[in-house]
């Protein structure tokens, strides 16, 4: 799987796929990233990616032709699945999306900045447009290194036990129940005794009965 992320600030992604399982997904041919610098593919002699937007109102928008640009580059390289585009206005961004996404080959994520993008590139350039929650950042690039992180760990091989990611909150529709270790007792506070049992059957049904216990309690929305 190849990632291509598109940025006005790389810096803010490098340490998040370098390091922990992304780095070792990468080590493993797993997957491959690229980082874009937007500045790099515009003609501005300052450098500059952004301007006022037609009709007056506050903020700076990034144009469209410098995007364009990068974007072209990188299709004329390969095929892309997808070209994702971070905005809190999108999609929201689920442990389904993640896993969807882990199944495809190339996909691009742009990152959004400052006011928002040239409402063009929304309409021609984008096919998927993705959201962490209602709330606004300063830009999308810790929103790409969130996408990138959650869908790599999915992808067979990367964790060294896969039925970790398998059992993870949201992959069965409930919230995780809780996990305990060693030592069994501390300042009196004792792990329940059924997963000292050995008892398979009974640590399931357990494990489910909290499940669902703590869905309903925490998230009644994906209760329902």
């Amino acid at each position: 799987m190849r990632i291509d992320i598109i940025t006005v600030l790389p810096e803010m992604i490098e340490g998040a796929i370098h390091t922990s399982i992304l780095k070792r997904a990468q080590e493993k041919g797993l997957v491959e990233f690229g980082l874009h610098n937007i500045r790099d593919y515009t003609l501005d002699k300052h450098k500059r990616v952004d301007d006022y937007p037609f009709g007056g109102e506050a903020g700076m928008v990034m144009q469209i032709e410098p995007i364009d640009r990068v974007i072209s580059c990188l299709k004329s390289q390969r095929d892309y699945d997808e070209v994702i585009f971070t905005t809190p206005d999108g999609e929201q961004f689920t442990q389904s999306t993640a896993n969807e996404l882990s199944l495809k080959e190339n996909i691009i994520i742009l990152c959004g900045h400052y006011k928002g993008v040239d409402y063009r590139v929304r309409e021609h350039l984008i096919t998927r447009e993705i959201s962490i929650g209602d709330f606004v950042l300063t830009g999308g690039e810790l929103v790409a290194a969130m996408i990138a992180d959650a869908v790599v760990r999915v992808i067979p091989g990367a964790i060294g036990d896969e039925q970790s990611a398998l059992s993870d909150s949201f992959q069965d529709g409930l919230l995780a129940p809780p996990v305990y270790t060693r030592p069994a007792e501390y300042k009196g506070w004792k792990v329940p005794d059924v997963l000292l049992s050995g008892h398979e059957r009974k640590i399931q049904e357990w494990r489910h009965e909290q499940a669902v216990e703590r869905t309903k309690r925490l998230r009644p929305d994906l209760f329902r």
